[in-house]
């Protein structure tokens, strides 16, 4: 009952079921993140990082740890959907708040879509006779059936395909061991440090591009209202999430880095087909366990990946619509399902022609990635922001360590990540954030300033969404 009452203390009911436990936030997270996603980038990762991928991806679980701690801190003052929409709208001011979620909108809307762009291609590699526009259908059709029918189906869904990528990696990892063992490849710790090509900047670079793989961890915080055993189990789960993650992602790119058969040429070249890590595979294991790796990743994208990133964007969605900061429809709640079935279903059908049209741009998977990475990263900037403003300044916590250094460290950290990203990622980021001004610049124009609940608990603003 304490978190029903929490939530109508901000002025909403509890229309999402709450049947999720500690174990389902962890599985949700594990899939959201991919435990086999640096399959997919490690060439890209690996050019830009001189060859020291496994410290890209080190460096990456850093940096997203203190983001995962100030989450932790600000989804136990608002426990709610939303995200750093909600964070920042309640922890600094309304406006704000519309701005960190038309940011991460930029992450949230367009990475079902890469998905199922990525999956459709590389299935269509493997099965040319199907197109990819087919792909994409079935994907994004399998993926809305199954998110609309319930949270629990989709919880139950997840797990079982978790499952499947686990067992490929394990095959991997064991594969490529043997072959190290065996003297197929060149024992070396450069996937770490490599005096020869370090440089921070390098890294930096790096990191933004390896960010792709950790996006996910932070949709956890999206089931706030869908949590039976409390808010602190969200920190807690995402905490969890980003150590095992990270750890995996390290094994997996070290060995690979390791067994890369021609590494000066993947460092001048890049990874142009995107195989790097499937010709590794085929030093270890021949060509059956590349093609595993390959099918596996794709699946992983489509189905399950892309599943839970359609869950995490409609909760985005349905928190924003309920405060009337978008359109009022896409806050209705399916009484039989539990689920924003409207967020859902319009979700479903972005992603389907996000995808049919960058499928049909040469660049269109390098553009949503970039895009993607940026949006996520200053959208964690506003969240530490959030953090020291709510708690250190408003309610003049005496938690310095986790109210001042943990954000202040985390912020400094993504900032020299985000300083140091794809330039075009950047200019692009930027016009979307101005297009989300103009935006605001609307509201208020129109009379819709945002207002929330959080800013002043004596008069909650907030309104119940209508069900169906």
């Amino acid at each position: 009952m304490q978190l029903q009452e929490e939530l109508a203390r901000y002025g909403y009911r509890q229309e999402l079921a709450r049947r999720l436990r500690f174990r389902d936030l962890v599985a949700y997270g594990l899939v959201y993140m991919v435990p086999i996603a640096p399959m997919a980038i490690f060439g890209s990762v690996y050019a830009g990082s001189g060859g020291m991928v496994a410290l890209a991806y080190a460096v990456g679980v850093v940096a997203l740890v203190f983001t995962a701690f100030s989450y932790a801190q600000m989804v136990k003052a608002f426990p709610m959907s939303g995200s750093v929409y909600n964070y920042a709208g309640r922890g600094i001011s309304a406006p704000v708040g519309f701005l960190a979620g038309w940011v991460i909108l930029l992450d949230y809307v367009l990475v079902p879509g890469l998905l199922y762009l990525v999956a459709s291609v590389a299935m269509h590699a493997a099965v040319p006779a199907v197109p990819v526009w087919l792909w994409l259908l079935g994907f994004v059709g399998v993926n809305t059936v199954v998110n609309s029918v319930g949270i629990r189906m989709t919880a139950m869904v997840t797990r079982v395909m978790l499952v499947g990528e686990l067992i490929v990696l394990a095959v991997f990892l064991a594969v490529a061991g043997w072959a190290m063992a065996s003297g197929r490849g060149r024992f070396s710790w450069d996937a770490f440090y490599n005096p020869d090509t370090f440089t921070w900047s390098l890294v930096a670079g790096a990191v933004s591009i390896a960010v792709l793989s950790f996006l996910g961890f932070d949709g956890i915080s999206m089931l706030a209202e869908e949590t039976r055993d409390g808010t602190r189990q969200i920190g807690r789960a995402m905490a969890a999430v980003l150590v095992l993650a990270g750890v995996l992602f390290i094994a997996q790119t070290w060995l690979a880095a390791m067994l890369v058969p021609r590494p000066d040429a993947l460092l001048a070249d890049g990874d142009v087909n995107g195989t790097a890590f499937y010709d590794a595979a085929a030093v270890a294991g021949g060509s059956g366990l590349a093609t595993v790796c390959a099918v596996a990743t794709a699946i992983a994208w489509g189905l399950p990946n892309s599943m839970v990133a359609q869950v995490a964007t409609s909760r985005l969605l349905y928190a924003m619509a309920r405060d009337r900061q978008l359109p009022t429809f896409l806050a209705k709640v399916s009484v039989r399902r539990s689920v924003p079935i409207n967020a859902t279903l319009l979700t479903g059908a972005v992603s389907l022609a996000l995808g049919l049209y960058m499928a049909t741009r040469a660049d269109g998977i390098a553009l949503l990635s970039s895009l993607i990475n940026f949006g996520a990263m200053v959208a964690f900037l506003v969240l530490h922001v959030s953090v020291v403003v709510h708690h250190l300044i408003r309610r003049r916590s005496g938690n310095w360590w986790a109210h001042l250094l943990m954000p202040a460290v985390g912020f400094a950290v993504l900032a020299w990540v985000v300083v140091n990203a794809n330039i075009a990622a950047q200019r692009l980021g930027l016009a979307w954030l101005a297009l989300g001004v103009l935006v605001l610049a609307g509201l208020y124009a129109t009379g819709r300033r945002p207002a929330l609940s959080g800013l002043t608990e004596a008069q909650p603003t907030g309104r119940s969404p209508e069900r169906v």
